[in-house]
């Protein structure tokens, strides 16, 4: 989710007082909220009351919910600024607080189809339909409605691939709710720099000492991905997180079901090209082919 460019976050969790019960990995606030609460129920200009008590218990994330997760209907959202921009949406960071806590969240925002930049769209999406007739034709008749709907879909499918990843134990953000074609999820940040989003794996050197626990980490995501029967189909050094010891995959609108995508198998054996290509760059040579045909023994 992250840019390799403007990263820095001005408002950074502070890990403190968490529980002993807890993943230290998630991340909470405890301190003073960035907001003020004045005569006004107006929040200020870049802030919103939560979303979260307006979405039904199905667009929310499953249980149980990590501790961090902010529930009340009294919070605040504020817009902190923006992560990245993609080619099918753009990624903000988002401050939810109350008047004792904060927890930082990632607004992906979908565009509409016409702006979308994924030209490839439709090789991904092979084998996915609307639920109703009259959605399916008005996204093949490129209609203004069907446009709107087709920015449904891809965040649609991106919240649930997000939610089947996490319950499936793949080390993806954990899926906060999703508002129309707005999904909010756990900020993935860098451990050792309080106030920086965590970097991608292309940024690390050769020599990061972390490189062979990281495919490790990196083969048994692949293999839980291959055991709900999908694969990533774009996966690559640039959409993969690494936070401290951390890997964590990012940006799953386009998986393919392998057994519904007729190309679903040419997306996969190219995931292990790309990432079998970038580990042996880096000088843990690994064979691609090998690889595609372990998964294979993973499959459903």
């Amino acid at each position: 989710m992250q840019s390799s460019a403007g990263l820095q976050a001005a408002h950074a969790p502070l890990i403190d007082n968490i529980p002993t019960d807890v993943d230290p990995q998630l991340k909470f606030t405890k301190h003073k909220p960035k907001w003020d609460h004045s005569e006004s129920d107006e929040p200020a200009n870049g802030q919103r009351y939560s979303t979260w008590p307006m979405i039904e218990k199905g667009l929310r994330g499953p249980q149980p919910y990590p501790y961090w997760l902010i529930e009340e209907a009294a919070a605040v959202d504020t817009e902190l600024g923006i992560l990245k921009t993609g080619k099918e949406g753009d990624v903000f960071l988002l401050e939810r607080a109350t008047a004792d806590r904060s927890s930082l969240l990632a607004a992906k925002r979908y565009r509409s189809r016409e702006q979308l930049q994924f030209s490839r769209s439709q090789a991904y999406s092979e084998g996915r339909s609307a639920r109703r007739s009259r959605d399916n034709r008005a996204i093949r008749n490129n209609s203004t409605y069907g446009k709107a709907i087709s920015a449904q879909q891809w965040a649609q499918a991106e919240w649930g691939y997000l939610v089947r990843c996490y319950q499936a134990g793949i080390p993806v953000p954990y899926p906060v709710q999703i508002d129309g074609t707005e999904i909010l999820m756990e900020f993935i940040c860098d451990p050792d720099q309080e106030h920086a989003a965590a970097p991608r794996l292309q940024q690390l050197s050769r020599f990061d000492p972390r490189l062979p626990s990281l495919w490790d980490q990196l083969t048994a995501a692949l293999e839980k991905f291959a055991g709900l029967g999908i694969a990533h189909g774009d996966l690559s050094a640039y959409n993969l997180l690494v936070s401290g010891q951390r890997l964590v995959v990012i940006d799953v609108p386009q998986c393919v079901d392998l057994a519904g995508n007729p190309q679903g198998f040419d997306f996969l054996h190219r995931d292990c090209v790309n990432l079998c290509d970038w580990f042996t760059s880096k000088g843990l040579p690994n064979d691609p082919d090998e690889l595609f045909s372990s998964l294979l023994g993973h499959l459903f």
